[in-house]
Order: C-alpha cells, then structure tokens, then sequence
C-alpha cells in the first residue's frame, strides 16, 4: 500500500494512494465507520497501519465502485510531509564512495557516520529549500529513508524489515562551509529549518520487491547530478536498523535517511530532485534568503 499525507480543508490528514487518485482516511471512517487515526504519524504510533493494509487489500476491488466515489483525483491533491514530529530522525553520512570523495573524507569502515537531525528541519513535496543567511555553500542530498513501524531494541539484521512501516524519499540539506570549518558543526551544520524534506510517499514494506537494487538520484535543475544503488551502501539498511537499534530504542514514526549518492550545491531558483526507482519523486525548489534579505528576490 502506498500512504500520504495531504492537505485537505486546511488540515494534513493520511491518505491512501492509488495510480490515478487518493482516498483520505477521514472519507475512509465516515463511510465504513471506522475509527482509524486521520494523520499518518498517529497511525504509525498508535500501530495502526497493518490494520488499514489488511482492509484496503481485502477491499479494493469489492469496494471500487464506493471507493473510487470517495477518492480525489491525484492532480487535485497537495502533499504535505509525510509528518511533522518525528521522536528522532538520524542521518547517515558517508555511506556511499563517492559522496565522501565529495568532501575528501575517508568512508568509514568500522561503524556509520550517524548524525541527529531536528523536526523543525522538516518540509514536504514543493515546499521552499531556504538557504540560511550564515552559510555561502549549501548542498542537497537525495537519499532513500526507512521508517519504523514498531518499537524495538536490539533488533537482528535479519529482521530489520519486521519492524518498519516502509521506505520513502528525503532531500537532505548541509551548509557544507560551516562543516568544512569544523567537523564538530555538524550538527549545526544539519539542523537549519528547511533541511530535512520528507516524502510524498510512504511505500510499504510490500511495495518494494528489492530494497538493495534501488537506484537513488540526486537531480539538479532536470540533470542527474549523482546515481548510485543501495546495494553499494558500505551499511546498508539492514545494518543501519539493527545498528541504530542498539544505540537507543527506535519508536514508530522514527526515520533513518540512509545517505546519498552525491550532494550537489544549491544555488538561488534550483529544482532539486530525489528520484528513486518506482517511487514518485520527491521535488523542492530554493530560495536563497541572503538574496531575500538584500531585496533581490
């Protein structure tokens, strides 16, 4: 099942994406008097997504007619981020070659490059990427995020697909001159508002046949930028999940963005694209508040 979050009478409420519209969960509960959470971060906590799979898989087809009355078509919709207020999102830097040729680092070997990100990083489908007036180089990272669906410590890599809720897309940003400056700032080097967009889509775990084959682009104004397949990951999700899960206990709606290809400087007006196979991309445009601020734009 493919899950989004949308804009619908000035409120971000889940819905279910089918290849030409949507059915939002609230006409969902009306209908079938259902009692299902109407945002998505909700439903994953409250473990509450198995159940609306089970119903949808067991209904589509009896219920077409009824369900296809209810729906909106896609080109009407607006997406919003999948949610607003994740526990903990963590970053992986350095996860592909060439990404940390980029920088002149080494990859590491022995354990990931793992860092913490704010919610108030967070933005969604088409929202403004807004370079900070304190950073002269900003860059954008299109990378392949995991979600939990579970909590759970200590979990075995074998495992690791038992407790997500699915993959989506995420367009990770980094004012990269304020960490060349230092490697401590990484933090504040991560953590602008605006850094952290979010989505459209949540693929669940059934949607996506083979996780390791994925290709993840990083495209800048139209252009492939950097391309790179998840199997080439020096820790790849399965590690990540089972690595990051004995560091702290993951919760549902936790996110693991898994690391890019390549990160490309973001410049005033650029479109930047997070395109995964199969998967709707993800697409952000930038505004440089430097220029803002001087009355240019």
């Amino acid at each position: 099942m493919k899950i989004a979050t949308i804009l619908l009478d000035g409120q971000e409420v889940a819905s279910i994406i089918t290849d030409y519209s949507c059915l939002p969960i609230p006409f969902i509960n009306q209908r079938f008097n259902k009692n299902w959470p109407h945002d998505l971060f909700s439903i994953l906590t409250e473990e509450r997504l198995e159940e609306i799979k089970r119903w949808f898989y067991q209904n589509s087809v009896s219920l077409s007619q009824e369900l296809e009355e209810l729906s909106i078509l896609k080109e009407l919709i607006q997406f919003a981020p999948l949610y607003r207020r994740p526990r903990k999102i963590w970053g992986i830097g350095l996860n592909y070659k060439a990404h940390a040729e980029d920088l002149s680092e080494k990859v590491p070997i022995s354990e990931p490059a793992s860092f913490m990100k704010p919610d108030t990083a967070i933005i969604g489908f088409n929202d403004a990427i807004k370079i900070p007036t304190l950073s002269e180089k900003t860059t954008g990272e299109a990378e392949l995020g995991l979600i939990f669906g579970k909590k759970c410590k200590n979990v075995k890599r074998n495992e690791w697909l038992s407790v997500l809720a699915g993959f989506t897309m995420i367009i990770d940003m980094t004012a990269e001159d304020i960490l060349r400056r230092n490697p401590r700032n990484l933090t504040q080097s991560k953590s602008f508002d605006t850094f952290f967009s979010f989505g459209p889509i949540l693929y669940t775990i059934e949607e996506v046949k083979d996780v390791f084959s994925l290709q993840v682009q990083t495209i800048i104004n139209g252009k492939v930028y950097a391309e790179n397949t998840v199997s080439n990951m020096t820790f790849p999700p399965d590690f990540l999940v089972s690595y990051h899960s004995q560091i702290m206990t993951m919760l549902p709606g936790d996110i693991i963005s898994t690391g890019t290809p390549g990160a490309v400087p973001l410049k005033n007006g650029d479109i930047i694209e997070c395109c995964i196979s199969g998967f709707q991309p993800l697409i952000n445009h930038v505004i440089d508040l430097k220029l803002e601020k001087g009355g240019k734009i």
